[in-house]
């Protein structure tokens, strides 16, 4: 739920560089969103990721794959939620706001355990809802975590997560240029900035 604050989310705004990255990664476990998004972001800069075990892959792909004639769960509205609409036999987005078609988050402990296939937001590691979410989903469902904040770490396979999304810098300067200049994530993506990359639960 959320939480009520008093000043300013990030008080030491304009001073994080005054911090080590571990210091920042320590974030994480902030109630305040925006603290612990921060937090993430050092966590996820401070992971050793082995690309040898990742491969360029879209999630969506993913999910349009396993999802195919099947029960999907979707927490977190996602641009390609249509396309799953189509090729699942059920599909239920579960959003804190949701959209026309979307049903609310608080459903999940009806809808979760029904699910052959779940999505869940890397979101849900800032809010701190995915140790709930994870614990809904039946061991033999396909889980999926994905985002651009994914840790591409495969200690969240302990969890009973099958497949992690996440996104990788490939150009730091052409990244950094493109964020000042205010493009979105798409087109940091674009200007070859970043790549998707999926790790998958070694069998």
């Amino acid at each position: 739920g959320e939480t009520s604050h008093q000043g300013p989310p990030i008080p030491e705004a304009g001073n994080l560089l005054d911090y080590s990255a571990c210091g920042l990664a320590a974030w994480l476990r902030s109630e305040e969103t925006l603290q612990a998004s921060i937090g993430l972001a050092a966590y996820n800069a401070l992971l050793d990721v082995d690309e040898e075990v990742c491969r360029e892959v879209n999630a969506s792909s993913l999910i349009l794959e396993r999802g195919a004639g099947r029960r999907v769960a979707i927490v977190g509205h996602f641009p390609f939620v249509d396309d799953v609409r189509q090729a699942a036999s059920s599909c239920w987005v579960l959003e804190l706001h949701p959209r026309p078609g979307d049903v609310s988050a608080d459903r999940a402990e009806e809808l979760l355990p029904q699910a052959d296939v779940v999505a869940l937001t890397s979101t849900s590691l800032i809010n701190h809802t995915f140790d709930d979410l994870i614990e809904l989903c039946r061991p033999e469902s396909f889980v999926i975590m994905l985002g651009p904040s994914t840790p591409l770490s495969p200690v969240l396979f302990d969890t009973g997560v099958s497949v992690l999304s996440g996104t990788r810098v490939r150009n730091p300067e052409r990244a950094l240029r493109s964020i000042s200049q205010g493009a979105t994530f798409r087109q940091i993506k674009r200007n070859g900035g970043l790549c998707l990359l999926s790790m998958t639960r070694p069998d």
